[in-house]
């Protein structure tokens, strides 16, 4: 009896070391992809324009995505997503992201991926259980620079706009056939077994303090680029 109590008590002690490794992961993600908002648009006529974001119902950043090869599938890509309710952003939802062509980036081993998610069509499927990027939701290469260009295609056409960074240069990214899915584990650990992934995204759960960061960058990012173009 007391050698059952014993594993008992050990796997209970493992469980709540995973989950508290799973949350300590999943604030770094948070302060991680903070800061690649920031990076990207502190840089004058190379980050996403103001328009977009202005337009944007949900901002979603994977920050340093694993790929390999020249036309590369995605491995272990992990992220957080912020919507807009109407009392301000979301608290953060985490997702992951596996497969897809990515179009072509010879010798970079890991990029920060940035997704805006510009319309209600585009919303709805960051909502689901799992979405495929291209197939399911009609992704385009967004804009770059201090103005989206004078082509609407952008605005009328493609629900996620996607960019990447890599070694410090920014761009569109042609991402096509990649599925996004709820990162369930970092969920549980972050807001407890009973809160769900479209709940957060809706605006029905309050952000915990560790998503302060990434919060004000996303608020940040649209003064930051308004502040760049008055430049």
């Amino acid at each position: 009896m007391k050698k059952i109590m014993m594993a008992l008590a050990m796997a209970s002690l493992a469980t709540l070391s995973w989950a508290d490794d799973t949350k300590e992961n999943a604030t770094e993600r948070l302060d991680k992809a903070a800061t690649v908002l920031h990076e990207v648009m502190n840089t004058p006529d190379k980050g996403i324009p103001s328009e977009v974001l202005d337009h944007a119902k949900c901002v979603a950043v994977v920050p340093h995505m694993i790929k390999g090869g020249f036309v590369f599938g995605a491995e272990g890509g992990k992220g957080v997503a912020t919507c807009r309710t109407n009392h301000g952003w979301s608290a953060p939802a985490f997702f992951a992201v596996t497969g897809g062509s990515w179009g072509l980036q010879i010798g970079v081993e890991g990029i920060d991926l940035v997704m805006v998610f510009q319309n209600d069509e585009g919303m709805k499927h960051l909502l689901q259980s799992k979405f495929k990027i291209g197939a399911d939701a009609s992704a385009a290469a967004g804009p770059v620079g201090r103005h989206a260009s004078a082509n609407t295609d952008w605005k009328m056409n493609a629900e996620v706009l996607t960019y990447s960074r890599a070694k410090g240069a920014f761009a569109g990214l042609t991402l096509n056939g990649a599925d996004v899915r709820p990162d369930e584990d970092s969920m549980r650990a972050m807001y407890g077994g009973e809160v769900t992934y479209r709940s957060v995204l809706t605006g029905s759960v309050p952000p915990p303090a560790s998503a302060h960061a990434f919060l004000a960058a996303v608020r940040g990012s649209k003064a930051e680029a308004a502040e760049v173009t008055n430049k």
